[in-house]
């Protein structure tokens, strides 16, 4: 349970410097921060399979290059359920989705290679 909320925590802070770094992505602190890391973590477990499973002719037509869009999709549905977390348009939620993905995997290239594992 604490690396569950370790990852929410550290997930949120992310969304944040998205937030910072990332015009037309907008989230107004540390509470919509947190909740919009649950919801894309429900969103990324139960919608982005699907979707990805559905755009699959699409995905290997642009050697995998479509996964970029469903993250800003998912990003972007997000920011549609979670209030006080604003993404202004596709653009935004393709930058914000491309640099989330960045920070997460040097967090985990950081982290070291058992700090995916369950407790």
């Amino acid at each position: 349970m604490g690396s569950f909320l370790a990852h929410l925590l550290i997930t949120a802070g992310l969304l944040l410097l998205v937030s910072n770094f990332v015009q037309g992505v907008h989230v107004q602190g540390w509470g919509p921060a947190f909740l919009g890391a649950l919801v894309l973590g429900l969103v990324n477990a139960f919608v982005r399979p699907v979707m990805v499973l559905l755009t699959l002719p699409f995905t290997i037509l642009t050697f995998g290059l479509f996964l970029f869009v469903v993250n800003a999709l998912m990003l972007w549905l997000v920011a549609a359920l979670v209030p006080g977390f604003t993404v202004l348009g596709f653009v935004p939620a393709l930058v914000g989705g491309l640099v989330l993905s960045l920070l997460n995997l040097a967090v985990a290239a950081v982290m070291g290679p058992g700090s995916s594992k369950r407790d």
